[in-house]
């Protein structure tokens, strides 16, 4: 077994040599007494499967080796008992009671390993958990199994990192929903390499920049909640901007929450490197800022977009064409007087003069606060 023979652990012979041992006494003991091997027959089994969850061997390659020597008990009793006639039907009737044996022995080395392995993930959960908030306390780190999970996770004193921060936005929540989405984020198509946790009702990641820059992580993200918003798990997540070293993890998670909170009730992801100072500055839900906002601009941003956004739109283009309606027409197909004439509709809607700065500012500030989140499409 490939997996066994490149094993470091010195004393793996030995154990399996005892395991051995010990499944060819319990068929001693069991064959002279007529009766079928039981679970409790097999405790060095459980012992042996925990050992080789620990160490990294598969399931199925812990099972082929447990097999491998049942298999090989069997033929070796019918190799001897070839050239004895009278005593092939004894050999028989040993070897439908190894068979016996091996199905009950492999039984309780599977559940025993699968046992193993889910102790295993707890204890790597708990460590991962007690490690972001060791980091979110900027708490000093002492050698051990969380700077072993900081390896794992690329991560260093000086790496640049991000932190996403996600919530579910529908009725989905709650602790197995939450796993079941941060096992998609680290073994799913555009897997999210770094530290990923369960923290709460919510996901918190740290996650190492790789050389293509934060544009692969961001890609990653919308992937995956792409992917679980189509098996009906919905996740708003917020991506704060680039940080260096550890010690800043504090700052880009209040950036992460920042961006998520953006969302409300939407699914998506909100990546702060993609937005201007002016955008995050409009993420934050203040009602005050809502109030605001004059009741003829509301009024007008919550009509047009119940008409499709069409003066909206022509607004947004405008304003990204520095207020040159010249240069609006031609980015949005359309003859300049129909540029012209929407503007003159929205100055007339909204008693707003376009080719005032502050006018304009004011109008896209009611616009931003009553329309959809910059960036919140998944």
């Amino acid at each position: 077994m490939p997996a066994y023979r490149s094993s470091p652990d010195p004393r793996l012979r030995v154990r399996v040599a005892r395991n051995v041992e010990a499944v060819f006494r319990v068929l001693l003991a069991s064959l002279p007494e007529g009766r079928p091997a039981q679970p409790a027959d097999f405790p060095i089994t459980r012992e042996q499967a925990f050992h080789r969850s620990e160490q990294g061997v598969s399931l199925a390659d812990f099972l082929s080796a447990f097999r491998i020597g049942q298999r090989t008990l069997g033929q070796r009793l019918l190799d001897m008992l070839r050239d004895d006639p009278p005593a092939r039907n004894a050999a028989l009737a040993v070897v439908g009671h190894l068979m016996q044996l091996i199905e009950v022995g492999s039984t309780v080395a599977a559940e025993a390993y699968l046992e193993a392995q889910q102790h295993q993930l707890a204890d790597d959960d708990r460590v991962r958990r007690d490690l972001l908030e060791d980091l979110l306390a900027r708490r000093e780190l002492p050698p051990g199994p969380k700077q072993d999970q900081l390896r794992l996770a690329g991560l260093g004193p000086a790496t640049s990192l991000l932190v996403a921060a996600a919530v579910p936005v529908a009725s989905v929540a709650g602790e197995a929903v939450l796993r079941d989405a941060v096992a998609a984020l680290r073994t799913g198509r555009g897997r999210v390499a770094g530290l990923t946790v369960v923290r709460q009702d919510e996901i918190v990641g740290v996650l190492p920049v790789p050389a293509r820059g934060p544009a692969t992580v961001l890609a990653n993200l919308q992937r995956v909640v792409a992917a679980l918003q189509r098996r009906q798990v919905p996740l708003a997540v917020g991506l704060s901007t680039v940080h260096t070293g550890l010690e800043e993890v504090p700052e880009a998670y209040a950036e992460a929450c920042v961006a998520r909170d953006g969302l409300g009730d939407r699914p998506g992801v909100i990546a702060l490197p993609d937005l201007s100072s002016f955008d995050y500055l409009l993420l934050r839900d203040d009602e005050t800022a809502r109030r605001l906002v004059r009741p003829r601009l509301r009024v007008f941003v919550e009509e047009d977009a119940a008409r499709g956004s069409v003066l909206i739109e022509t607004l947004a283009e405008y304003v990204a064409c520095d207020l040159n309606a010249k240069t609006a027409a031609r980015r949005l197909h359309l003859h300049v007087n129909t540029v012209y004439y929407r503007l003159d509709r929205i100055a007339e809607r909204t008693g707003s003069d376009l080719r005032s700065f502050t006018g304009v500012l004011e109008l896209l500030i009611a616009v931003r606060l009553g329309g959809p989140r910059p960036g919140s499409g998944s």
